[in-house]
């Protein structure tokens, strides 16, 4: 969600989790503080915040992995209820030294690793890297693919190795009109998407 508006109306349309961020066109950027302050102070449910300095890639220098740092105190002194992350190296190989210090920042926050997930060759071997880091506790994802349903295969491996730890939210283009079908290919129990409980605008 880009706006206070839209967390508020997915509230009510029945969502259990927001996600916030800024422009969405490039993917989404870390939200302003005072959006996650005013939206954690309105909702009864969790506000997860995107920590993401810049748009482009998912590998950081030292200068925006304290910028990614620095973020995530904001958010926590905010309200947010967990934040959502994601770090990789050059080799679009998950950047496990650089994502498990800056989940050690968002401790006791539980993290989310973000579709960043999706550029790796085999996302099914960055699940068996993620599980190792424990303030983990889930990954965002559409298995490689550009939508759910294309990655469906996939995300059945990424369930069958995480095991239930860290969860496997599924993403990618799911609707309130494909969400049964993507529970019933993936077996997933937890998904994210704009569009999953109506229509929000935009």
């Amino acid at each position: 969600m880009e706006s206070y508006q839209e967390a508020v109306l997915a509230a009510r349309l029945g969502a259990d989790r927001v996600e916030l961020c800024s422009d969405l066109a490039v993917g989404g950027l870390t939200p302003p503080p005072e959006l996650v302050r005013r939206t954690a102070e309105a909702l009864d449910i969790p506000v997860m915040v995107m920590i993401r300095p810049r748009a482009g890639d998912f590998v950081y220098s030292p200068a925006e992995v304290d910028l990614m740092r620095r973020a995530i105190e904001e958010a926590r002194e905010a309200g947010a209820a967990g934040v959502v992350l994601g770090a990789l190296t050059a080799e679009r190989l998950i950047d496990d030294e650089g994502t498990a210090s800056l989940a050690a920042c968002a401790s006791p926050l539980p993290v989310t690793f973000h579709k960043a997930i999706d550029e790796l060759a085999d996302p099914v071997e960055g699940v068996r890297l993620l599980r190792e880091i424990a303030e983990v506790t889930r990954i965002l994802t559409s298995g490689g693919a550009e939508t759910a349903l294309a990655g469906a295969a996939v995300l059945r491996e990424m369930l069958r190795v995480a095991q239930g730890r860290p969860t496997i939210m599924v993403a990618g283009r799911v609707t309130a009109a494909n969400l049964d079908r993507v529970r019933e290919l993936t077996g997933a129990i937890e998904f994210h998407g704009r569009r999953i409980v109506g229509e929000l605008g935009g």
